[in-house]
C-alpha cells in the first residue's frame, strides 16, 4: 500500500470514529500521522479521493473540525507571506473583520443576558443591528470566494475542500438571515423570547463563523498559493472587483492602482477553439449562440445603427410574428403609421445620448406583455443599435412564496 493510500485508509478510520462520537482529542495521535510530510494540497486531494468513493461532505466536514481542534496551534505558525493587495490577504483581513464582528456579538448577547428589559440595552440594540448590517453586507466576500477563487481552485484539482467552504458558507448565510430577521421583528415578541431566540442563533453563528474562518486560512489558503499561478492571481483580483468589496474592507488594499495604458487592465479571454466566438467572458460556437437565443422566453429584435432590422430570435413561443422578410426592412415601416413618430422619438433618443430604455405595457388576448427597447452601445459609448424585448408576465405575476432549486422535482 503507498503512502497517500495508507493516508487515505486512516483519513477513513479517523472519520468513522468521529461519526461514532469519538472526541478529537481521542484521535490526535493518528491524525498527526496523516499530516507528517504532507501540504494543504496533498490533503486536498485525499479529501477529493474520499468524497468519489462515496463520503459525504458532511462527514469530510467532521474532519476539517478536528483539523481545526487539534492542530490549530501548530498551523497558525505557518504564517503566509504574501502582498497587502493580494487577493488571498484581502480575504484574509476581511476575516480579522469578521472575527471582530462576532466577538462583538458575543459581547452584547452576554449584556443582554443580564438585564430584564430592552429599555437597559438600547444602545447595544443599534449596536447589534449595525453588526448585523455588517454579517448581511460581508455577501461580497463569499461571492468572491465562490465564483472567483473557488473555480481557479477547481481547475487545479482542487474541488472538495472549496465545496465543504461553499456548504458552510450557506449554513453561514442561513444564521445571519435568522439573526437579521429576528433583530428586525424584536419588538413583535417579549424581550425574554427575543433574549432567547437572539442567544441561540448568535451563539450558533459565533461557534461557526471562527472555525469557517480558521479553516479557510489554514488550509484552504495555502493549497490556494501552492497551485495558483502569478498570471491567474492578477485575473483573480480583477474579477474581485468586478464583484466587488464589503463596506467594512480595508480600503487601502483594494484602491485601485493607475496604469500607464487602459489596455494593462482588460482582462486576457483564454484562446477560443477554432471556428468559435471569442467573447471577453468566454467563448461560443454559432451553433451554441443561436441555440441559447432561441432557448430565451422573450422576443427579440435587433435593429441597426441605420434603422434596419437585423436579427430576431425564434423563441418557443412568439409573442409578435416576425418572418424572414423582414430582415433588412427599416424599423419606421414594421409599425402602424400612427406610431411611427414615437418609434423615431425613441430612437433619435438612444442615437443622442438622452435615453437608454423605453418601456411599455399592453393587455393582448387577456395576457399582460411587456415591450422594452434598450439602446445597444460599445465599450466606448457608441450607438450600434436598438434591442427589442418583448415578455410575456401573465404568469410571472402570479408568482409567490418561494420554490428553491432543492425545491425542485424531475
Amino acid at each position: 500500500m503507498g503512502e497517500m493510500a495508507e493516508k487515505r485508509r486512516i483519513l477513513k478510520e479517523i472519520i468513522s470514529q468521529l461519526h461514532a462520537g469519538v472526541p478529537p482529542q481521542k484521535v490526535k495521535e493518528n491524525f498527526k500521522r496523516v499530516l507528517e510530510g504532507i501540504s494543504s494540497e496533498d490533503i486536498a486531494k485525499l479529501e477529493q479521493e474520499l468524497v468519489k468513493e462515496g463520503m459525504p461532505r458532511e462527514e469530510l466536514q467532521r474532519l476539517c473540525d478536528v483539523h481545526l481542534a487539534v492542530f490549530s496551534e501548530q498551523l497558525e505558525k505557518q504564517r503566509l507571506q504574501i502582498p497587502p493587495e493580494h487577493p488571498i490577504n484581502i480575504l484574509m483581513e476581511e476575516h480579522k473583520i469578521l472575527q471582530q464582528l462576532s466577538e462583538k456579538l458575543g459581547i452584547i448577547i452576554g449584556l443582554f443576558e443580564k438585564v430584564c428589559d430592552v429599555v437597559y440595552v438600547g444602545d447595544e440594540l443599534k449596536e447589534l443591528q449595525q453588526i448585523v448590517g455588517d454579517f448581511l453586507d460581508a455577501e461580497n466576500h463569499y461571492l468572491r470566494e465562490e465564483n472567483v477563487l473557488f473555480p481557479v481552485l477547481e481547475k487545479h484539482g482542487i474541488i472538495e475542500p472549496p465545496a465543504i467552504m461553499w456548504m458552510e458558507h450557506n449554513q453561514l448565510r442561513e444564521k445571519k438571515k435568522q439573526l437579521y430577521n429576528l433583530t428586525e421583528k424584536w419588538n413583535n415578541m417579549s424581550f425574554q423570547d427575543f433574549k432567547k431566540n437572539l442567544t441561540e442563533i448568535a451563539k450558533s453563528l459565533c461557534n461557526l463563523l471562527p472555525s469557517h474562518i480558521f479553516k479557510e486560512n489554514n488550509m484552504l489558503f495555502p493549497a490556494a498559493l501552492q497551485v495558483v499561478t502569478s498570471e491567474e492571481w492578477k485575473e483573480v483580483r480583477k474579477e474581485f472587483e468586478e464583484i466587488g468589496y464589503c463596506r467594512f474592507t480595508p480600503q487601502h488594499l483594494v484602491a485601485p492602482k493607475p496604469t500607464a495604458k487602459a489596455e494593462e487592465q482588460k482582462p486576457h479571454a483564454a484562446a477560443a477553439p477554432e471556428g468559435a466566438l471569442q467573447f471577453e467572458n468566454g467563448s461560443l460556437s454559432k451553433e451554441e449562440v443561436e441555440a441559447i437565443l432561441d432557448s430565451l422566453p422573450i422576443d427579440i429584435s435587433f435593429v441597426d445603427q441605420n434603422d434596419a432590422v437585423k436579427y430576431f430570435n425564434k423563441a418557443e413561443k412568439r409573442i409578435f410574428v416576425r418572418t424572414k422578410a423582414v430582415i433588412g426592412r427599416k424599423v419606421q415601416l414594421c409599425h402602424p403609421q400612427k406610431s411611427v413618430h414615437i418609434v423615431n422619438k425613441i430612437v433619435e433618443s438612444f442615437k443622442a445620448g438622452e435615453k437608454n430604455v423605453a418601456e411599455f405595457w399592453i393587455n393582448l388576448n387577456g395576457r399582460l406583455i411587456h415591450i422594452r427597447y434598450f439602446a445597444v452601445r460599445d465599450k466606448d459609448g457608441k450607438y450600434l443599435g436598438t434591442m427589442e424585448v418583448t415578455q410575456d408576465l401573465t404568469d410571472i405575476k402570479k408568482i409567490e412564496g418561494e420554490k428553491r432549486l432543492l425545491d425542485w422535482e424531475a
